[in-house]
C-alpha cells in the first residue's frame, strides 16, 4: 500500500482508526522524495529529521486519544517564501540563499498547531515573480505529466511535489494567478482565498495588496480541509478579516440545481488554445447536466486588466524588495568601495533578471512625473474592475473559465520572451486585482495528453459554493483520478 498517494482524508481517516502511523506516513513520502525528486525537482529543500520528529509527536496525540485535526500527522510541503523557524527561506534567489528565519509565518504555526508534518519547502519562480518556475536561482521544476514541460509558476514546485506524490498536500502564493495557473498545469486542484482569509504574516511580500496564501491537494475535500486548518483572524496582520468562518468541509454538497453559473466572453475569445476552450465548454455542459444555468456575459473591464495588474504589482514590488539592500540580511556583495556601491552590487548580483525587470517598471511606474500617469490610474482601473465583478454577482453565483490560454508549454520555450509570458495571466490576474477568491480544478486533458483546470471565480469570502460547485463537477467526472507515471 503507497500511502504517499493517497488524499488527506483518507489518510486522516486510517490514523484516527490507529490502522497506520504519521511516521509511516512520513517516511512514504520521503520514500518517494528519494525515488522521483532527481526527476522533477521540486523542492528547493528537505527538511526529513524535523518531518520524522512531527510525525512522530502527531502519533502520540492520536494515541493518547487526543481530539486532532484533520491534517494531523500529514505531510505538507510549503512554498519557499513562507518563513519556516529553523528551516531556510530562500524565495528560490540568491538573496536569500542562506536565510534561515527565527520564526514562523501565521500558516505555518497553524500547520503545526494542527498537527500538520512539514517535509519540505517547495521550488517557485524567484521572489514568486514568473509564470513557470524557471526563474529559481536553484533549479527548474518539470512537469511530472510530462518532464519536458514546465509545471506552471510561480507555485509550481507546490504543485508538481503534489502531483507526483511526493507530498500530499502544499500551500503556495497567488499574486496574479500562481495557484491556480500550475493546478491546471499538473492537474491538481488550487485554491487562491479571498484576500484577507488567510494571514499573509511571514509571506516574504511581492505585492501586498494582491499576495494570498492557498492551498493546493489532490482533491476538492482535502482542499476544504486544508483551508480550514489555515483560515482565521490574525492580529499580526493588518489586512486580516475578522470574520466568522464556517467548516469549510460541510459546503461539500453534491448538488448545483438552480446555481447560476456566468462564462465572461472576454475570457473565451482570440487567444484561447481550441483544445481548452473544448475542454472548458465540456465543463459547462456538464454543470448544465447537473442542474445548474450556464450562461455567457461580458465582462467589460477584462481589456484593462493585465496593465492594471503589472503596474501595480511591479510598483509593490519596487517597494517591498528596497529592503533587500546586503544591510540586515540576505546577499552582500564581497567587495565594494563605498555605502553606494555595496547597494548597487549586492542588488546586482542578488537578484535575477525577471525580478530586476519587474523592480525597474515598478520603479518608473512610482516616480515622480509619472505616478499619477501610471500608477494612480492602473489604481482607478482597479475599482473598475470591482464593480464589474460586482455587477456579474449580482446575476451569477460564480464565474467559470479557463485558468489559462495554453496547456503545459516546453521549458524554455517562452522564457525569453517577457510579454508573451504576461499575456498568459489575463483569466488569473482580475481575481487578484478584485480580492476575490477563485479554484481551479482538474477538467480534462488535450490532445497530447496534459492537464487542463477549470477556474471558478467566487464572490468575496463565498470559498463555501466554491467548494461546493466543484466538490459537485469532481464527484461527477474522473479526471481527478488520473496521476502522472513518473
Amino acid at each position: 500500500m503507497n500511502l504517499h498517494e493517497k488524499t488527506i482524508h483518507e489518510l486522516s481517516s486510517m490514523l484516527k482508526a490507529k490502522e497506520i502511523s504519521s511516521v509511516e506516513i512520513t517516511e512514504s513520502v520521503l520514500g518517494r522524495i528519494d525515488a522521483v525528486e532527481d526527476k522533477v525537482g521540486g523542492y528547493i529543500s528537505v527538511a526529513a529529521e524535523s518531518a520524522l520528529e512531527q510525525a512522530k509527536v502527531a502519533d502520540e496525540k492520536i494515541a493518547a486519544g487526543e481530539s486532532v485535526s484533520d491534517i494531523c500527522g500529514i505531510p505538507v510541503a510549503v512554498k519557499d517564501n513562507i518563513c519556516t523557524n529553523g528551516i531556510a527561506t530562500t524565495c528560490a534567489s540568491k538573496m536569500l540563499e542562506t536565510f534561515v528565519p527565527p520564526y514562523d509565518a501565521f500558516v505555518s504555526k497553524k500547520i503545526k498547531e494542527n498537527g500538520g508534518v512539514i517535509v519540505g519547502k517547495a521550488n517557485m519562480d524567484e521572489f514568486a515573480m514568473g509564470s513557470s518556475t524557471e526563474t529559481s536561482y536553484f533549479k527548474i521544476t518539470k512537469n511530472p505529466y510530462d518532464l519536458t514541460k514546465v509545471p506552471g509558476g510561480s507555485s509550481g514546485g507546490s504543485a508538481a511535489v503534489v502531483a507526483a506524490d511526493e507530498a500530499i498536500f502544499s500551500l503556495g502564493s497567488d499574486t496574479g494567478g500562481s495557484i491556480r495557473q500550475p493546478a491546471s498545469f499538473c492537474s491538481v486542484v488550487g485554491l487562491k482565498p479571498t484576500y484577507g482569509l488567510v494571514s499573509r504574516f511571514g509571506l516574504v511580500a511581492f505585492a501586498s495588496s494582491l499576495d494570498q496564501i492557498g492551498p493546493m491537494t489532490k482533491d476538492v475535500t482535502d482542499c476544504a480541509i486544508a483551508l480550514n486548518a489555515i483560515a482565521g483572524h490574525d492580529s499580526m496582520d493588518s489586512t486580516s478579516a475578522n470574520i466568522k468562518l464556517p467548516d469549510y468541509k460541510s459546503a461539500l454538497v453534491n448538488d448545483v440545481k438552480g446555481m447560476k453559473i456566468g462564462i465572461p466572453a472576454e475570457y473565451m475569445g482570440e487567444g484561447i488554445a481550441p483544445d481548452v476552450k473544448t475542454i472548458i465548454l465540456a465543463a459547462a455542459k456538464k454543470y448544465e447536466e447537473m442542474g445548474a444555468i450556464v450562461e455567457e456575459f461580458s465582462l467589460p473591464m477584462t481589456d484593462y486588466a493585465l496593465s492594471a495588474y503589472y503596474i501595480i504589482s511591479s510598483a509593490e514590488a519596487s517597494s517591498n524588495l528596497a529592503r533587500f539592500d546586503g544591510i540586515k540580511y540576505g546577499y552582500r556583495t564581497k567587495e565594494f568601495e563605498d555605502l553606494n556601491d555595496l547597494y548597487a552590487k549586492s542588488r546586482t548580483e542578488g537578484f535575477g533578471s525577471e525580478v530586476k525587470r519587474r523592480i525597474m517598471l515598478g520603479t518608473y511606474a512610482l516616480s515622480s512625473g509619472y505616478y499619477d500617469a501610471y500608477y494612480k490610474k492602473a489604481q482607478q482601473v482597479r475599482t473598475l474592475i470591482k464593480k464589474s465583478f460586482n455587477d456579474a454577482f449580482a446575476k451569477y453565483d460564480l464565474i467559470l473559465s479557463p485558468a489559462y490560454p495554453n496547456t503545459a508549454f516546453e521549458i524554455g520555450g517562452k522564457i525569453s520572451d517577457a510579454v508573451q509570458m504576461y499575456l498568459g495571466d489575463i483569466c488569473t490576474v482580475s481575481v487578484n486585482i478584485a480580492g476575490l477568491p477563485g479554484i481551479v480544478v482538474p477538467a480534462g486533458f488535450d490532445t497530447n495528453g496534459m492537464p487542463v483546470g477549470m477556474q471558478l471565480i467566487g464572490k468575496a469570502f463565498d470559498e463555501a459554493t466554491l467548494l461546493r460547485a466543484s466538490y459537485a463537477f469532481e464527484q461527477n467526472t474522473d479526471y481527478h483520478t488520473i496521476r502522472p507515471t513518473l
